[in-house]
């Protein structure tokens, strides 16, 4: 199984490719043949990016979610109909699509957060804006009942 972790600082070309750190390369390559997709977060001005097999999963829960509940349907079309195919090249580089870009006010300087299962994929700019507010809501807030047995 992959994990990634880390935080790492990128950049994004004028043609829009950003190089996936060689750490995670081989990985990559080894799991899913270099494929991978990108996809809007809908919590956070950021893209999500799984390799081809985690997003299969995923892709599958989605599917399978009631088609007459509205709230599945709009997540089916968020989140499916964004989801867009990327292949890394022989450098690391992968393109990643425009309306992917606009969506989350990619440009040059760029954050690539390892999240396990997938990363998230920041502008440098968004990523410092909401840091400090991240950090201020989990160090001010009561601790869910979900993390409650977490031992850090």
């Amino acid at each position: 199984m992959l994990f990634f972790r880390g935080i790492n600082s990128i950049n994004i070309d004028a043609k829009g490719r950003l190089a996936i750190p060689k750490r995670y390369r081989e990985s990559i390559s080894e799991a899913s043949e270099n494929q991978l997709i990108a996809t809007i977060d809908l919590h956070s001005p950021c893209l999500l990016v799984y390799t081809l097999d985690e997003w299969e999963v995923i892709e599958r829960k989605l599917m399978s979610l009631p088609n007459v509940d509205p709230q599945a349907r709009l997540y089916q079309r968020l989140l499916l109909g964004h989801a867009s195919e990327m292949e890394m090249d022989s450098q690391g580089r992968v393109l990643l699509p425009s309306l992917l870009r606009e969506h989350a006010r990619l440009e040059k300087a760029a954050i690539l957060l390892g999240q396990g299962n997938k990363f998230e994929l920041w502008s440098q700019e968004a990523w410092d804006a909401s840091r400090p507010d991240m950090l201020d809501t989990a160090l001010s807030n009561e601790i869910s009942e979900s993390l409650a047995s977490l031992s850090l």
